[in-house]
């Protein structure tokens, strides 16, 4: 039961995929300075020497790449459905959480694909629209929108019986 005592039609937790973990992406980044650092004494050696920084750029690119997608993996999004009421929140890196409301009488999966961009996954209700699942897989929003249409006509029942 939630909080307002009605029954959980309807919870999950969407997240993105991780990144390798912290141990892994130290180590490919290691071993990438590692080989820059040979392909920059081999300029250096050669007279090159103007190369050498741009080699060394290349690897603070990939660390900050790293350290980029790992915070960003943090962010998720909770979906919660009873039969009164939908919640969706956001939940960003930083930030506040965001929190969307709907009636699940009125509320449609609006599931479909997106010129350029593949499949996109929102809510729909009363000329609001509430993207959700953004980071997800196709094959993933495809099963959020499933599980969440087939537990919106369950709540949409609940109110006939």
């Amino acid at each position: 039961m939630s909080a307002d005592d009605h029954p959980v039609l309807f919870e999950r937790t969407l997240r993105p995929n991780p990144p390798m973990n912290i141990g892994a992406l130290v180590f490919v980044a290691a071993g990438i300075a590692t080989i820059n650092l040979g392909f920059g004494l081999y300029f250096i050696l050669r007279g090159a020497w103007p190369v050498t920084p741009f080699v060394g750029f290349d690897v603070i690119l990939l660390a900050w790449a790293f350290h980029a997608s790992f915070h960003a993996a943090r962010c998720y999004e909770r979906i919660c459905l009873t039969p009164t009421m939908l919640r969706v929140e956001h939940h960003p890196v930083r930030g506040r959480p965001i929190r969307f409301e709907f009636n699940p009488y009125w509320v449609r999966v609006d599931f479909r694909e997106a010129p350029g961009r593949g499949r996109s996954l929102a809510l729909a209700s009363h000329g609001r629209f509430v993207q959700i699942g953004a980071f997800l897989a196709p094959a993933q929003k495809l099963s959020v929108a499933q599980g969440l249409t087939a537990a919106l006509a369950r709540s949409r029942q609940t109110h006939f019986d």
